[in-house]
């Protein structure tokens, strides 16, 4: 049965985040930010239990936080009489501020993975995709002008590898990995500030089709990876771990060799280096879960659904994460 009240909130949480793109002023941008927030919460209430009840209240709670101080900012700015350097930097930092406790990026990340544990996999793929993309297109403007944004690249990345280390539920691995991409998309804005569309982009694709395959597999813990499936599944679910972990010659290597690229042109190694190494140790929790995935055969799982996806749904998603050599072949 066609839900009516869910795509009216999805249309409008899109529209609020077209606002955000199209708005000139400070005010439209937080209304468009505000949009989207009160649109997603209906539709994060998928399940009528406490569990889905306080997920919508925690994340209601800490976007409205970011959302006040965002406006207090926007209205205090042409009360403050101070030197207009001193108030454009102090400005800055506290939009920054604001715009990281909407995105969940550290030090303001740990309602993140809780939230993502109570929630259903097809709105965890809308907010680690589309409620990114509005925050984003803000930070997009005020990351020139950050002096700590190095600082706030290295913690994110080594934050979102070390995290995900200790975990067993799929959903908080997730979301930590997310935290990782999510240094190196400001990574992308501070060395070239149009890049970090492309990075998310293909960010986003690896994202919804593993989500597609946990989805249709009900995986929600490690010891869950065991699919009783042929060899296709197998081979689909550890190609994809390793084209998020960014392993040539898989697609997802891609966005992060242009990031490399670029922070070699713009000679800044040290915070290179650091992003590379957090990255392996996101592969190193990413191949610990392909191993179970290979290792372990059982046909007695009862979370295992009887049919399978199709055939030609695995293929063509094998096909888009092997498409890299093809992409550089096109490119040069």
């Amino acid at each position: 049965m066609l839900n009516i009240s869910k795509i009216l909130f999805l249309t409008t949480m899109i529209l609020g985040t077209i606002m955000v793109i199209s708005s000139e002023t400070w005010l439209g941008i937080w209304m468009g930010l505000e949009i989207n927030m009160l649109s997603f919460v209906p539709v994060m209430y998928t399940f009528k239990n406490p569990r889905s009840a306080e997920g919508c209240m925690i994340y209601f709670l800490i976007q409205s936080i970011g959302s006040i101080l965002m406006l207090m900012l926007i209205l205090s700015n042409s009360l403050l009489v101070m030197y207009h350097l001193i108030v454009n930097e102090l400005l800055n930092m506290m939009l920054m501020f604001s715009i990281m406790i909407k995105l969940g990026m550290p030090p303001f990340h740990f309602w993140f993975p809780e939230i993502m544990v109570k929630m259903s996999w097809s709105n965890c793929a809308i907010l680690m995709t589309w409620q990114k993309i509005a925050p984003m297109m803000v930070l997009m403007q005020l990351v020139p002008n950050c002096q700590q944004m190095t600082l706030i690249i290295i913690m994110a990345t080594i934050i979102g590898a070390i995290g995900g280390l200790n975990q067993t539920a799929v959903k908080k691995i997730m979301a930590y990995s997310s935290i990782n991409h999510m240094g190196w998309i400001v990574a992308c804005m501070k060395f070239n500030n149009i890049l970090w569309i492309e990075y998310i982009l293909i960010y986003s694709v690896i994202l919804i089709m593993m989500i597609v395959m946990f989805s249709f597999y009900s995986i929600s813990y490690i010891n869950q990876m065991s699919l009783n499936s042929g060899y296709m599944e197998k081979t689909l679910i550890a190609i994809l771990f390793l084209s998020l972990g960014g392993m040539p010659p898989f697609l997802g290597f891609l966005p992060k060799w242009m990031v490399i690229q670029t922070m070699m042109m713009s000679n800044t190694l040290f915070t290179l280096t650091i992003m590379v190494l957090s990255s392996l140790i996101t592969l190193f929790y990413y191949l610990r879960m392909i191993s179970t995935n290979f290792m372990i055969n059982s046909p007695t799982w009862k979370w295992n659904l009887t049919t399978k996806p199709s055939p030609y749904i695995s293929a063509f998603m094998i096909l888009i994460n092997m498409s890299l050599p093809v992409v550089m072949t096109l490119s040069f």
